[in-house]
C-alpha cells in the first residue's frame, strides 16, 4: 500500500467553499477555449491596455504586408501559371483578410479569381 491509497480526503467542495448563488443564477466563470473570441485575436472582455494597441500597431502592418504579397501573386498570376499562382492568391487574400487588411485581401481575392476563370474558359482556344 502506498502513501497516495492512504489518503482519503475527497475533493467535493463542502460547506462555504461552494458558491450556491453563481450557480443557480448562471454566472458561473467559463475557461477561454470555450468563450467567444474576436477575429483580431485578442482576450474577449478585456480593456485595451498600451501593449494591446502596439500588439493591434503590429498586426495592421503585419495585415498589409501580406495583403501586398497577396495582391503581387494575383496580379502575376494574370500572366503567367494563372492556376498556381491564383489560387495562391485567393488563399494569401483570406489570410490578409483575416489579419486585418480588408481592401488588399479583397482584391487579391477578386484578381486572383478573374485571372483562373478567363484561363479556364480562354485556354481551350489556344
Amino acid at each position: 500500500m502506498t502513501q497516495y491509497d492512504k489518503d482519503r480526503r475527497s475533493l467535493e467542495l463542502e460547506g462555504g467553499e461552494r458558491d450556491y448563488n453563481r450557480v443557480e443564477n448562471n454566472e458561473e466563470e467559463t475557461a477561454a477555449e470555450i468563450a467567444p473570441f474576436n477575429t483580431v485575436g485578442t482576450a474577449p472582455y478585456r480593456g485595451v491596455d498600451a501593449d494591446d494597441a502596439v500588439t493591434e500597431t503590429d498586426d495592421a502592418a503585419a495585415g498589409k504586408g501580406v495583403g501586398t504579397f497577396a495582391v503581387v501573386l494575383s496580379i502575376l498570376s494574370l500572366f503567367f501559371l494563372p492556376i498556381i499562382l491564383g489560387a495562391a492568391g485567393i488563399i494569401v487574400g483570406f489570410v490578409s483578410r483575416r489579419n486585418g487588411a480588408t481592401a488588399l485581401g479583397n482584391w487579391a481575392i477578386g484578381i486572383g479569381a478573374v485571372s483562373i476563370i478567363l484561363t479556364v474558359f480562354f485556354s481551350p482556344f489556344f
